[in-house]
């Protein structure tokens, strides 16, 4: 029966070690010779804690434990792993069940589990090669936030502009393909709400081309504008190479208005995006051309623009598309448009940064726990 428990034991490939109440080793199983690569009777006595431990400390602290597992009668323990060298000095883990021997001696049976070992370190370091990769491209999203957030006009220039003014602004990630753009010349302001293409970093990289080619064309004395998204429109499709490699999507939408403040006029032109006009309890839009600012194929493109005499108590709202196509309510649906009309209309009588937490706070209640669908941004003004 002995010679039968050894060789099921061999077979498994399991260590049997017992070691006495004084921390001496006086029985070890043949599957040390396959495991450690020494015969048995080679590691009795103190030979077990001098041959399969690195350092002196190890071995001395390792065998009075032992001992005081023995004397405190605390055989019975939770399985633990131990760290053995191999009599050709490499590494073996072993996983340790414990139990009581006869005559006060502790019985350890060991389970060679080093290959599991070798694939949890690997998966560590794999685990801490990817976490500090993605710390690094963080930190990197992060200083582009800022180089992005450099770029973006002073919202108190918005909000002091007029009667008052709001900027609503909530990137969906880091960093937003959707940014505002503010700029006054003598008695007029420039205003714009830009909608780049994708959202994140690719559309970040767009948001600051667009800046540029904004603020170069206006610096060209490009004054109305119509004419300033005919020449943006250009700018971006040279800037682009106009390459058929970057697909027909490739650009942005905006909304823009020029305000000239000795008339109490407003010039609008839009691609893709609306003007909205709240009055006296109506809500009137005012729709962009069906082309955006991009490359869009071979189609001639033609961008309108309209004039509006302004009257005290008007509010305006230029905004991309994040806001009315928010995932949310009880049937999982886009707040649209149509609801967005009638949050414009229910804030008319509203002062204007009150307007901007009223947006907030119903674009949080609609969407709840839902994740943001895009990057968000709102601008109003009033007379």
């Amino acid at each position: 029966m002995e010679q039968l428990s050894e060789l099921i034991l061999e077979k498994l490939n399991t260590l049997v070690v017992v070691v006495n109440e004084q921390g001496a080793v006086d029985y070890v199983n043949s599957s040390a010779a396959q495991i450690l690569g020494y015969a048995p009777e080679q590691l009795l006595g103190d030979a077990w804690w001098d041959l399969t431990r690195s350092t002196d400390d190890e071995k001395r602290k390792l065998k009075l434990l032992t001992q005081k597992i023995i004397r405190e009668n605390n055989v019975e323990q939770l399985p633990y792993e131990r760290l053995l060298k191999t009599a050709k000095g490499k590494d073996k883990w072993i996983l340790w069940n414990t139990t009581k021997g006869p005559g006060n001696t502790m019985v350890g049976i060991g389970y060679d589990i080093t290959d599991r070992k070798i694939a949890e370190q690997k998966l560590q370091a794999t685990n801490h090669f990817l976490s500090q990769r993605n710390t690094d491209m963080l930190e990197s999203i992060r200083y582009a936030q800022r180089i992005q957030q450099s770029i973006l006009p002073d919202k108190i220039k918005i909000e002091q502009a007029l009667s008052g003014g709001f900027v609503l602004y909530k990137p969906k990630d880091i960093v937003s393909g959707d940014f505002y753009w503010y700029y006054e010349r003598n008695d007029s302001i420039y205003i714009a709400a830009i909608d780049c293409t994708g959202h994140g970093v690719p559309g970040a990289f767009m948001s600051v081309l667009a800046n540029s080619l904004l603020k170069k064309v206006v610096d060209n004395n490009v004054q109305e504008p119509a004419e300033i998204l005919y020449r943006l429109d250009d700018e971006l499709q040279n800037e682009l190479n106009g390459s058929n490699e970057y697909s027909s999507a490739d650009g942005m939408d905006i909304a823009l208005c020029k305000i000239d403040k000795s008339r109490n006029t407003l010039s609008f032109a839009g691609a893709f995006r609306p003007l909205v006009l709240v009055r006296l309890g109506e809500v009137i839009e005012y729709r962009g051309s069906r082309n955006p600012i991009g490359l869009y194929g071979d189609t001639k493109k033609v961008f309108e623009q309209l004039e509006i005499e302004l009257q005290k108590g008007d509010s305006l709202y230029l905004f991309s598309d994040g806001y009315v196509d928010q995932f949310g309510g009880e049937h999982y649906k886009k707040l649209n448009k149509s609801r967005f009309r009638e949050l414009l209309l229910t804030m008319e009588t509203m002062d204007i940064k009150e307007q901007e937490a009223f947006l907030e706070y119903a674009l949080n209640n609609w969407k709840q726990q839902e994740e943001q669908t895009d990057d968000i941004l709102v601008i109003g003004l009033k007379f």
